[in-house]
């Protein structure tokens, strides 16, 4: 009965994917059309006048007062209970293992290895090099002596003296 349904399922699945895709094909094609080129002018907003600000006031803070000094309470002595003495374990003794005395391995003899005598190493002959002709390059041309111009120098940095502006003091929280 299974092998009957599986056909009707997939049929179902794909039936359902297809029109899925159409919907989002239908949907991407609108969107497209909704959305502006960008070639089109867009009009340009009105034009803002710069508007110079005044220079800021100079600012002069109050000296910082004095905070008086606290004094803090003593601490008071805390006097806890002595540490309680803890009881001795004592642990037994451990047990003595003897262990049986470890086997002698046999000694085993390597046969001796054979002496190898090798052929002697054949003479190479000797083989000479051709000569290489000898190479005459041109003389290096001299190359015009180029005056450069002097360095730029460098401008100085600009230092900038910002206006001290006058605040009002801030008022303390009460408490």
């Amino acid at each position: 009965m299974s092998r009957t349904m599986a056909p009707k399922n997939s049929a179902v699945f794909l039936l359902g994917l297809l029109l899925s895709c159409v919907a989002m094909s239908s949907a991407a094609r609108i969107l497209e059309e909704a959305v502006p080129s960008k070639e089109e002018h867009q009009p340009e907003g009105p034009q803002i006048p710069k508007v110079e600000l005044p220079p800021f006031p100079e600012v002069h803070l109050p000296p910082k007062p004095e905070l008086p000094k606290v004094k803090l309470p003593p601490v008071p002595e805390v006097h806890l209970p002595p540490k309680p003495e803890l009881p001795k374990v004592e642990l037994p003794p451990v047990p003595e293992v003897h262990l049986p005395p470890k086997p002698e391995l046999p000694k085993v003899e390597l046969p001796l290895v054979p002496e190898v005598h090798l052929p002697p190493k054949p003479e190479l002959p000797k083989v000479e090099l051709p000569t290489f002709p000898e190479v005459h390059l041109p003389p290096k041309p001299k190359l015009p002596k180029v005056d450069l111009p002097p360095k730029p120098e460098m401008p100085a940095v600009p230092v900038f003296h910002f206006p001290k502006t006058e605040a009002k003091p801030r008022e303390l929280p009460s408490r």
